[in-house]
């Protein structure tokens, strides 16, 4: 009696086809999550000893989405494939060469759902390396931040964008392979003319690429140095597989292709010893001759005192319209731009504070009239 319930047909499939789809789907969403971390966790074993410093946890999250989303498309196609209807219905009708004669064949709904799934099993399954690629340069990151060496924290994002490409490309001509039977060697020889437009359009793509293997070969900087390219001032966050990639001192990201990192003129102020300050002051012409040569006197001691300064030294400059001009000039041994900016600061109040000092002050320009 129990079978004969079970066997009762409804649109097109049996009683029993619809409890074997419902119990395959409901036990593949229910146990996703525990058959996921199972899977993480064995997969772990083999990166334990690379991976000795960092946490389990890590590994797990990264790979916990790929997983699901692997067991889910696996569990539904099980449980699609228990129905007969409609899976035998016909979508529609091609033609076919088989040898040499033009066949037409049916093309069912049951085929055209095994292309999906076959292209999103493919998906899920890249997806997962990429995530392993992410914790592997993860585990090297770390290791590259305890290390002394600023290149490790350059080379590792590099190798991770360019390892993560050579997988994107692999992967795509898989599924043209594997879900649309393209020949991907017959695509890549036939492209012709069209290759060729494809190449002049990625030229920047191949410039920046070709340019980033020379910074890493040349190591003109490293991540952590403060440059200048082209006028524009910032510290190098991240050399990418096209980008490079600077935090400006108003903490604005700035994203530069790699080709001007190196066709421009690039300074390194990080590699500097020292940064050059140089600037004029203008002081009012009713100054004394004795209060100038006091003024400056003692500038250059102060200059020579502070420990922070070396080689500094002011003098007496020019006469300008509306000043007699003083010229100070020294250089800040600590090439940190905050700490910069601080001894540019007490230099000058030191300066107001000397000028007050001797009865003197500030030019600005102005006018005066002769009376006839």
């Amino acid at each position: 009696m129990d079978n004969q319930f079970f066997e009762q047909v409804f649109w097109g499939n049996t009683i029993q086809a619809y409890c074997m789809f419902g119990g395959i789907l409901l036990l593949g969403l229910l146990f996703k999550r525990i058959v996921s971390r199972f899977l993480s966790q064995l997969l772990f074993k083999l990166f334990k000893k690379f991976a000795d410093e960092v946490k389990i946890d890590t590994f797990i999250a990264l790979l916990l989405k790929p997983f699901e989303f692997f067991i889910t498309l696996t569990s539904l196609y099980l449980a699609i494939n228990q129905l007969k209807y409609p899976l035998e219905v016909e979508v529609f009708h091609y033609h076919k060469l088989i040898d040499k004669v033009k066949v037409v064949q049916a093309f069912t709904l049951g085929e055209l759902l095994d292309k999906i799934f076959l292209f999103l099993i493919i998906l899920s399954f890249f997806w997962i390396i990429l995530r392993i690629i992410d914790f592997v340069a993860h585990v090297f990151m770390y290791k590259a931040i305890k290390s002394d060496n600023k290149a490790d924290d350059q080379l590792v994002p590099f190798l991770k964008e360019l390892f993560k490409f050579v997988i994107y490309f692999i992967g795509f001509f898989v599924l043209l392979g594997y879900v649309f039977e393209v020949n991907a060697l017959s695509l890549i020889t036939g492209l012709g003319i069209g290759g060729i437009a494809i190449a002049l359009a990625a030229k920047e793509t191949l410039e920046n690429l070709i340019a980033s293997f020379t910074i890493f070969i040349d190591k003109p900087f490293t991540v952590g140095d403060l440059v200048k390219v082209d006028g524009v001032e910032g510290t190098i966050e991240k050399v990418g597989f096209r980008s490079t990639v600077l935090r400006s001192t108003d903490k604005t990201t700035l994203i530069i292709p790699n080709r001007a990192m190196i066709d421009g003129v690039l300074e390194n102020m990080t590699r500097r010893n020292f940064r050059r300050v140089k600037f004029n002051i203008g002081i009012i012409y009713e100054t004394e001759a004795d209060m100038i040569k006091k003024i400056i006197e003692e500038i250059n001691q102060f200059l020579a005192q502070n420990p922070d300064t070396t080689d500094g030294v002011a003098t007496f400059d020019s006469f300008a319209d509306s000043a007699l001009n003083l010229q100070v000039l020294y250089l800040v041994e600590n090439p940190e731009f905050n700490t910069y900016l601080k001894i540019k600061e007490e230099v000058n109040f030191k300066i107001i504070e000397l000028v007050h000092k001797y009865n003197s002050d500030f030019a600005y320009p102005t006018q005066r009239t002769v009376s006839k």
